[in-house]
């Protein structure tokens, strides 16, 4: 599961990371505390050289009412007892909400770090994991566009898929992680033209070797809670690192007119 995340890039980077150039570098603001609900930077299959902010929970096409759809459980209804070992079939491409937008819907989401708590305490044992020497990345997205009834006001939104966790996220513990993409796989991710059975390979967990995690504030899962000092650490690392460099560069980061 993935509620909330960072996202903190400078826009310079963001565009070196993903090879794109960014029109609009003033809509670019550090967030500590991306949550359901909010404006997140993606990068879609329709448009793969542009940025656009994208409302954090699907809402599918056919729906009459917002449903912030935030998680896509890869598995879709299989694996309800979230097995780590679980190899089945990728359910996802058979949920409603779900189905056509694996097929050709697909986004890259950008962010720096994400947010977990434990199974049990939920955010009031917060965690801030990152990939280590690795920022900004990707989680595997899909999206959609619902229009307003109301209004006829068009809005895009989507989810981040989720999988089982890898062994950092069990010990925690948590059940479930967001797939973040290999940068080999995100041209693929976005290429409508890949296979379906390409396309949920890829949903599998993220090497556990190449993460980390550290405790943070409760005051996180209070959405409207701002500020770098949401990710100062409370505790060790889950795993030894030789240079703690990850909380420092995600301090001094900053979105917006910084190139």
């Amino acid at each position: 599961m993935c509620g909330r995340f960072i996202t903190v890039s400078k826009v310079k980077t963001i565009e070196k990371r993903f090879n794109i150039n960014i029109d609009y570098p003033d809509a670019f603001i550090a967030n500590f505390n991306l949550g359901i609900g909010q404006q997140a930077p993606v990068i879609t299959d329709k448009d793969p050289k542009q940025v656009q902010f994208f409302t954090f929970g699907l809402t599918p096409f056919w729906a009459k009412k917002p449903m912030y759809l935030f998680n896509a459980r890869s598995e879709g209804d299989n694996n309800k007892q979230n097995d780590p070992n679980y190899s089945g079939g990728k359910g996802i491409i058979l949920k409603a909400a779900f189905r056509k937008p694996i097929r050709s819907q697909r986004c890259l989401v950008i962010a720096d770090a994400f947010i977990e708590g434990t199974t049990i305490e939920g955010l009031n044992k917060a965690h801030l994991v990152y990939v280590r020497n690795s920022r900004p990345f990707a989680f595997a997205g899909i999206w959609d566009t619902w229009q307003n009834p109301k209004n006829n006001e068009q809005i895009n939104s989507f989810s981040i898929i989720t999988t089982t966790a890898n062994e950092l996220l069990q010990q925690l513990p948590h059940q479930r992680m967001p797939v973040i993409l290999e940068p080999k796989h995100e041209k693929h991710w976005l290429n409508p033209k890949t296979p379906l059975t390409d396309v949920t390979r890829i949903l599998k967990a993220f090497p556990a070797g190449r993460m980390n995690a550290y405790p943070i504030t409760p005051d996180i899962k209070n959405p409207k809670a701002k500020g770098r000092a949401l990710i100062d650490p409370q505790g060790e690392r889950l795993l030894k690192e030789e240079r703690y460099e990850t909380t420092e560069l995600l301090k001094k980061s900053g979105m917006g007119r910084h190139r």
